[in-house]
């Protein structure tokens, strides 16, 4: 005798609620296809934004001449001519001997300064063989400049091939050297000094240009 328990669904029924789970099985399918295909549109098209941001700052940076700083020129610039560079053991009187204050070259230690930030004065023998090997000298005197000045020295300077010291008794608030080459500033904020830096940093035309900055001697007061 057949059952008339109600509960139990008919073979018809079992069919359609079978086709009914493989329908939501299915639209659960394409809609996750959807999202895929529509993160992968989004993600081509914020990977072709960046290939052509790239692109265009290539080309304007590219079109953009780069400076020859042999054609940089500098207001107040003093070149010395037919500078020595013997190592010697004993003191140097550079203002007295070659008329420099501070030295921008001449016969100096052995042993470079390494290259970096310094808050005391350093030996002028071992700074000036650092200038030998390329490094830019950036002196200021201690009584003419604020805390907040000589910072903003320390944050304009490039971190390699520099010396910055305190220099008692300069001519100039500051003064920027080079092998051969000295320029008096104003202040902080002269705009020769980033030109002065652009032009002589690591020049070709050092003693010794590509020598190490590093490796020899730190001096007292090193900041970084």
């Amino acid at each position: 005798m057949a059952s008339n328990n109600p509960s139990t669904p008919s073979v018809k029924e079992q069919r359609e609620a079978k086709r009914a789970e493989k329908v939501a099985v299915l639209k659960k399918q394409q809609a996750k296809e959807k999202r895929n295909r529509t993160i992968g549109i989004v993600a081509g098209a914020l990977g072709a934004a960046a290939v052509i941001a790239l692109v265009i700052t290539f080309v304007v940076s590219s079109a953009v001449p780069k400076v020859d700083p042999a054609d940089i020129s500098i207001k107040g610039i003093e070149t010395f001519d037919e500078v020595p560079a013997v190592h010697v053991a004993t003191a140097v009187d550079y203002e007295a001997d070659y008329g420099m204050n501070p030295p921008a070259g001449g016969n100096h230690n052995q042993a470079w300064l390494n290259c970096g930030v310094y808050s005391e004065p350093q030996q002028n023998e071992n700074a000036v063989h650092a200038l030998e090997h390329g490094a830019v000298w950036v002196t200021y005197d201690p009584d003419a400049l604020s805390d907040e000045e000589v910072e903003t020295l320390r944050d304009s300077i490039p971190s390699t091939y520099m010396l910055l010291t305190p220099y008692p008794d300069l001519p100039a608030p500051v003064v920027a050297s080079a092998w051969a080459n000295q320029v008096q500033l104003d202040g902080v904020d002269d705009p020769r000094l980033g030109d002065f830096i652009e032009k002589f940093r690591q020049s070709p035309d050092a003693p010794e240009p590509g020598a190490a900055c590093t490796g020899a001697i730190d001096g007292p007061g090193k900041v970084s």
